[in-house]
């Protein structure tokens, strides 16, 4: 449990970058991490909601072993309260509802890699809402997961501690990180959160030798500024051109009910934009544009991978190169 005791029974959370200090009795701003008595306990340790077996291209990882299966849990609670959030139905209840929202299915961290196991799942990802609320939960069943030679995946949005990355950072084999904006005035009135924290955490998380992909949610009149993108596309460039981006198209949820979807030709923007930026993998999300799914060599454009709606075409790879000019394609395949 990451946190410090503090005077007076308060106590100092260091999972994520809020670093909440919490009185007696209260709970953290993700509503699931909680002082009694000068002690910090997670309420969904062993309460898992969403369990369920994802292709892993649904994370979005598209060069961490494209193909296969991977099995996805997360619980209640989330440090962010984005106003489009998809699944805020599990994210924010508890801290709308209050504590007596906190549910999820018993399960243990054994239980949850026993089927892996048993049902040859090779990877188990830590998703839906954010992983560091349920840190130990999520290390527990990482570390046990290692062991019997499962693959862990965070689906996180960027804003665990150094100190939190450093604990998972024996088991965690990929990550999918959300920039939802280059704009720090979007994450303190959309999201309650702040923008450079999640920048260090994707440096951090580089440096660490995580396999890293990004994702962004477009929203129209938000985040979708020709300049933002490009901030968005040249800061993942500076960090590593090999990276993915991933753009998703929006659709209305939760408090921005009142958006329309995100166009096509703005999405088609986006993808220019981090081509233009020297990224060498781009893909367009939650639609379907005819290309934008494939995974392309960068050096002779041959389609390396064929995508729809996540399920693989033809893969033209042959140990991690590309079978027609022999160049390395970035990534962790089989």
């Amino acid at each position: 449990m990451l946190y410090e005791q503090l005077i007076d029974k308060n106590v100092k959370c260091n999972a994520c970058s809020h670093r909440c200090i919490i009185t007696d009795g209260k709970r953290g701003i993700c509503g699931v991490r909680k002082n009694i008595k000068g002690k910090l306990y997670s309420l969904v340790y062993g309460k898992a909601v969403g369990l369920a077996v994802d292709p892993v291209e649904k994370k979005p990882l598209f060069h961490f072993l494209p193909g296969k299966e991977v099995l996805s849990f997360g619980t209640v609670g989330c440090n962010f309260r984005c106003e489009f959030c998809q699944n805020s139905d599990m994210s924010q209840a508890p801290r709308e509802q209050g504590e007596e929202a906190i549910s999820g299915k018993e399960i243990t961290g054994k239980e949850i890699v026993d089927y892996a196991v048993k049902n040859k799942i090779p990877m188990i990802a830590y998703t839906y809402n954010e992983p560091a609320v349920f840190l130990e939960y999520a290390h527990d069943t990482a570390k046990l997961a290692k062991k019997k030679g499962i693959k862990n995946i965070y689906v996180t949005n960027g804003y665990e501690t150094k100190e939190a990355l450093e604990l998972m950072k024996p088991y965690i084999d990929a990550m999918n990180i959300d920039l939802k904006s280059f704009n720090d005035d979007f994450y303190k009135k959309t999201c309650g959160a702040r923008l450079e924290p999640v920048l260090e955490t994707i440096k951090l998380a580089k440096k660490m030798n995580f396999w890293i992909e990004i994702t962004t949610l477009i929203i129209p009149d938000e985040n979708d500024s020709e300049k933002e993108l490009t901030q968005i596309a040249e800061f993942i460039a500076s960090i590593d051109k090999s990276i993915p981006w991933h753009i998703s198209r929006f659709f209305p949820m939760y408090k921005m009910q009142n958006k329309n979807p995100t166009s096509e030709e703005k999405l088609k923007q986006a993808y220019e934009i981090g081509k233009k930026a020297g990224l060498k993998y781009v893909y367009v999300g939650n639609i379907i544009l005819e290309g934008k799914e494939n995974t392309y060599c960068p050096i002779c454009d041959n389609i390396a991978i064929e995508r729809s709606k996540y399920e693989l075409g033809k893969v033209n790879i042959k140990e991690s190169r590309c079978i027609k000019c022999k160049r390395k394609i970035s990534g962790i395949f089989i």
